[in-house]
């Protein structure tokens, strides 16, 4: 399965998750047995799917999750949501504008372009202390030495 719009890989082990539009005949929910990541996406196994024929019908088909079964920082990685927003530093203030979202295989990078140049920012707790729901700047605590200035010289 390849995730959507640039998310991040989110099925795991004991997911409820329903394909749409439904098979015609047979379950139209299921649970998520085996989950493994790839290159190209994540190798699934789901409960009442039991032959390639049954898996071949669930071919190009989306698969939902509830709301309440994601990831609470989902937000910190919905590369949609995310481009664009400005990012504040408690330190140095206005760092930029998210323009992309790297994946990385510890943590998300987010490239913020502005007044300090290109900086590659890692999406960890650390650094991001939350993403405000109604476009007010994301507020980040960059480490020392991530950001050129003037102080730092």
């Amino acid at each position: 399965m390849v995730p959507a719009r640039g998310l991040p890989l989110l099925l795991r082990v004991g997911l409820r998750v329903v394909v749409v539009p439904p098979r015609l005949k047979g379950p139209r929910e299921f649970e998520v047995l085996r989950c493994a990541d790839s290159s190209s996406g994540q190798l699934v196994s789901l409960r009442d799917v039991d032959t390639i024929q049954e898996a071949s019908e669930l071919v190009g088909r989306t698969v939902l999750a509830r709301v309440a079964d994601l990831p609470e920082d989902l937000c910190l990685h919905d590369a949609q949501s995310l481009l664009g927003r400005d990012v504040r530093d408690v330190r140095l203030g206005e760092v930029g504008s998210i323009v992309e979202v790297m994946r990385g295989p510890a943590n998300d990078v987010w490239v913020v372009e502005g007044s300090y140049g290109e900086v590659l920012i890692p999406v960890v707790p650390q650094v991001v202390e939350g993403v405000p729901k109604d476009g007010e700047p994301i507020c980040v605590s960059l480490p020392g030495g991530l950001v050129e200035t003037d102080v730092d010289a």
